[in-house]
């Protein structure tokens, strides 16, 4: 069964029917609710295999209520004989395949006809009831660890966030003479410290703009986005940059960025950042990033980042965005960022420290995140196993 093109206008919050769209697919609430014409045709039931057509084509059970499915979806309700637990962990393999096999250079979409044309192999009911009872216990230990783990990463994340903002706003000294910055979600601040705003320390703000991708190209100059950003980190990602021919004249001239500049994510993942490093090869931003050039005399671009992933340049973002029907940062949001301005030196010292933190930090954070892929690949394997009879599991209780 298919999803319908229902009226966006009717989309809710709260009252209403929910609502399966492709983000729910691994839910049990949907994020919007349908207050319109239902279409009778439309309703999934508890249970039935969903599956999103867009994308990545992934396969879930419904486990939410009685609802309606939107258009790029599909249901499978299994026939008599079979069962939607052991269909649901049989069809990603081959949707998979459908996958790797569907060209597109944007966002790739799968057809019914191609789901219905898909073919596996069907054992007994009471061999499929044993073996989707098998999977569902063994999916829920493996799924239950992995969560745990990346509750770990989490609290590793947020130690991160806290000692960056500890020394980006106390300093290393604990002894050192305070006094009140005048700004009551700031509180008190090292009294030889100033606090200052990004325009007074910068000589350039801007951002890049649209009508870039007529000049891409395979090799040449570097083109930022914010797939080189990373949240939580002022690194940039270099792996998987798209290249151009530079825009001639203002235009190109004023996207350019140089060694030492800030680029700031203002769209999506708001208040990335990362520092531009001394040497690199012509880059350009899009409009998604805003590029801060520094008075390198007065402030280190590091220091400077690190102020905006701390909670006071989040929490002055998230301040920006609240209750208001922004959907990103304005240049002048950046421009009006405080920031507080140690003396070079200190900032220097600052910067290196918590660069050594950041580094542990990550290494932490690498290994849980490697425990993580071994259960994924775990899972994996065994799903295979079950689904495809190598291991003979019809003696699981049903």
């Amino acid at each position: 069964m298919n999803g319908f093109p229902f009226e966006s206008e009717y989309f809710v919050r709260g009252e209403g029917i929910p609502l399966v769209r492709i983000r729910d697919l691994d839910h049990a609430e949907t994020e919007v609710n349908y207050i319109g014409p239902v279409i009778e045709d439309a309703w999934i039931e508890p249970g039935d295999v969903i599956i999103g057509m867009d994308g990545e084509f992934n396969v879930a059970r419904w486990r939410g209520q009685r609802a309606l499915l939107n258009q790029r979806m599909c249901c499978l309700r299994p026939r008599s004989g079979s069962v939607a637990g052991f269909i649901s962990y049989m069809l990603p393999l081959p949707l998979k395949v459908i996958n790797d096999l569907t060209y597109s250079t944007t966002v790739k979409h799968l057809l019914s006809i191609d789901v219905r044309k898909i073919r596996i192999g069907t054992p007994p009911e009471l061999e499929q009831q044993a073996i989707a009872s098998f999977l569902d216990r063994e999916m829920a230990r493996i799924d239950a660890l992995a969560a745990k783990k990346e509750q770990l990463i989490a609290l590793l994340q947020e130690k991160r966030t806290a000692l960056v903002t500890r020394a980006v706003t106390k300093g290393l000294d604990p002894n050192a003479s305070m006094k009140d910055s005048g700004v009551d979600w700031l509180g008190k601040i090292p009294a030889h410290w100033q606090l200052k705003r990004v325009k007074n320390l910068s000589s350039f703000v801007t951002s890049g703009s649209r009508g870039w991708a007529e000049h891409y190209t395979d090799e040449g100059p570097l083109f930022l986005r914010l797939g080189n950003l990373k949240a939580g980190k002022i690194d940039l990602d270099f792996s998987a940059v798209q290249h151009v021919s530079p825009r001639q004249g203002v235009e190109g001239e004023r996207t350019r960025v140089y060694g030492g500049d800030l680029v700031i994510s203002i769209t999506a993942l708001i208040g990335a950042v990362g520092v531009i490093p001394e040497g690199v090869p012509a880059a350009f931003v899009n409009q998604h990033l805003a590029l801060v050039r520094l008075s390198k005399r007065q402030i280190n671009p590091r220091w400077l980042a690190y102020c905006v992933l701390s909670r006071v340049g989040q929490e002055q973002f998230r301040a920006e965005l609240y209750g208001g029907t922004k959907d990103g940062l304005s240049l002048n949001d950046i421009r009006s960022l405080l920031v507080l301005e140690p003396p070079k030196k200190e900032q220097q010292r600052i910067v290196e420290i918590l660069d050594g933190q950041g580094k542990h930090v990550d290494r932490l954070i690498g290994k849980v995140q490697e425990a993580i892929d071994r259960l994924k690949e775990l899972r994996a394997a065994l799903i295979s196993a079950a689904v495809t009879g190598k291991i003979d599991v019809r003696e699981e209780a049903v």
